[in-house]
């Protein structure tokens, strides 16, 4: 443990970031967390690594992450960028969703496509500007964005999330081709709907499977995307939605 990779896990306070984290613990990384809660501190004790309550949305929090895992560990091996819901949702949990529903589009303020773009894409953005070129010093390095189903088929229920990801998805890309001689992969993984909310009947019969997905399946698919085994995939955008996409 002592001397294995380093993975910096954001929004590691619940959920999807939890189950990222406690999967890398167990592959032997050595975590860097960041969450909104001061719960961080207490699974960062927990899996042997470090936490810092901060946000992806503030530069200086993200800058802080990033020093301390270079303080701490010398190193950043693999970042997991991840995050929640941004304003512009209209129901982020699913209960009253209705496929057919009006979304009232462009009632949508500024503030809040802003906000989206904020909290969805630049994120992403401003940790690439810090890592990128550690991880290029070092040879090699993986990212791995936490994105969403609506990236690729626009859902009505997330207007914000499906446009913003969708660009995610091009800078991905961009991202990918322009480090992948330098042996820096980026993919995004696009969960379904999880078991981490409570989703309506309607939305689970929605689903192909049967069923929401767990936030350990994608945790799983993330730390295979991290892993040596996945070097020749970048890129990509990683459906993990129980075949809800059409």
């Amino acid at each position: 443990m002592s001397d294995g990779p380093v993975a910096i896990v954001t929004a590691a306070g619940g959920g999807i970031g939890t189950a990222c984290a406690r999967e890398l613990a167990e592959q032997g990384y050595r975590l860097v967390l960041m969450s909104r809660s001061e719960s961080v501190h207490n699974l960062a004790t927990e899996l042997g690594g470090v936490g810092l309550q901060g946000s992806v949305e503030e530069v200086e929090d993200v800058t802080g992450l990033v020093t301390m895992a270079l303080e701490r560990f010398g190193q950043v091996d693999a970042v997991v960028n991840n995050t929640g819901h941004a304003p512009g949702s209209s129901d982020p949990t699913g209960r009253r969703f209705d496929p057919a529903a009006d979304a009232h589009l462009l009632d949508i303020s500024d503030e809040d496509w802003l906000t989206g773009f904020d909290l969805y894409f630049l994120n992403v953005v401003r940790m690439a500007r810090l890592v990128t070129e550690v991880m290029r010093e070092q040879g090699r390095g993986a990212i791995v964005n936490i994105s969403a189903f609506a990236a690729k088929e626009a859902s009505y229920a997330f207007p914000t999330s499906s446009t913003n990801r969708a660009a995610l998805a091009r800078f991905t890309k961009l991202y990918a081709d322009r480090y992948a001689g330098d042996g820096i992969r980026m993919n995004d993984v696009l969960p379904g709907y999880l078991d981490n909310w409570e989703w309506s009947e309607t939305v689970v019969k929605s689903i192909p499977a049967g069923r929401p997905g767990t936030v350990e399946e994608i945790a799983k698919v993330v730390a295979f995307l991290l892993s040596d085994e996945a070097q020749y995939v970048t890129g990509q955008g990683i459906l993990v939605d129980g075949g809800l996409n059409r």
